[in-house]
Order: structure tokens, then sequence, then C-alpha cells
């Protein structure tokens, strides 16, 4: 008897998943591993922030658009409220995005922002203060690019809940309207 498994579901965009975990593994790992090897904080605070920069970017402008298909930015109006902007695929696309990509994306996204906060809570515990803020600007812009992303997935549903409820109401309504055309 043949019992053939199931095909499994590779990344569709391996790349972008390795860049999308690179920034991430990279700011945690040199945050962590910085006090072995570096006597000065400025150094460990600098390449940190930096790497972690670098994540944010990458997040927000390529792995975002190509991972799950949303992107997002802020604006300042004429008024000088800041006014979020989102852009996604269309549902059929977001659809067919790859659950493996997705799936990528979103863990990390979160689980990045909780190791930050365990290590915010082992500097506080060893009284270290000044590493508190390299974990808080890091925080700062993982939590930034949640918020962004979030906000953006739920903009997304309901745009397509809003198009396909004027879809129906369309149809329901040229349905009716050739009903009694016909009478």
């Amino acid at each position: 008897m043949d019992l053939a498994q199931p095909p499994v579901e590779n990344y569709a965009n391996p790349r972008t998943c390795f860049f999308h975990v690179l920034f991430k593994a990279a700011s945690l790992a040199f945050y962590i591993l910085s006090a072995l090897f570096f006597d000065s904080f400025v150094i460990i605070f600098v390449v940190t922030v930096l790497l972690a920069a670098l994540d944010f970017w990458v997040v927000k402008n390529v792995s975002g658009r190509i991972l799950v298909g949303l992107r997002w930015w802020n604006e300042i109006n004429d008024l000088g409220e800041s006014v979020w902007k989102f852009e996604s695929l269309d549902q059929e696309s977001l659809a067919r995005m790859n659950k493996k990509d997705s799936w990528l994306f979103w863990w990390t996204l979160y689980l990045t922002a909780v190791l930050w906060v365990i290590l915010g809570i082992f500097s506080l515990i060893r009284f270290q203060a000044d590493y508190c803020l390299i974990v808080g600007v890091c925080l700062t812009l993982s939590v930034a690019n949640i918020v962004g992303f979030t906000k953006c997935r739920k903009d997304a549903k309901k745009q397509f809940q809003q198009f396909a409820s004027q879809t129906l109401a369309s149809r329901v309504s040229s349905t009716i309207q050739t009903a009694f055309s016909v009478v």
C-alpha cells in the first residue's frame, strides 16, 4: 500500500524570509553577546540600534510587502494630525499568499517584541538603566511594525467586507430590477 505523504509547502520567498529573520536575530544576538566582547556602552548601543533599525526598515518596506502583501506608513496632514496609510493586495492575491511565509512573518514579528521585553526585564533586575534605553529603542521599533501591520491587516479585511457587501447589494438590486423588467 502506498502511503504518499502530502506535499510539504516550501517557502515561496526564501531570501526575503532569510533577511526578515537575519536582522532580528543579529540585533538580539549582538545585544546579548556584546558584553562578552565590548566594554563600551556606546558601541553596544550604536550597533544594536543600527541592526534593529535595519530590521525595522526591511520588515516595513520589503518583507511585509512580499511575505504578507501589506504595506503601511504614517503621514502628517495639513492640520498637523498623524494619519495612517495602508496598502494591501486584493483579497484574491492575499488568499494565494504562501502560508509558511505568512506564518514566519507574523510569529517572528511578535516573538522579537516578546524577547525584547524579557531582555528589558533582565536589565531592570540587574539595575542597568542604560541598557534599558537600548531595549526601549529596539522594542519601540518592533512594536511600531506590529501596530502598523496589524492595523493594515484589519484595514484590508474591512475593505474586503465593504467590497463584498457592495457587490452583494448590487447583484441583488440588479436581480430585482431584471425580475421586474420582465413582468
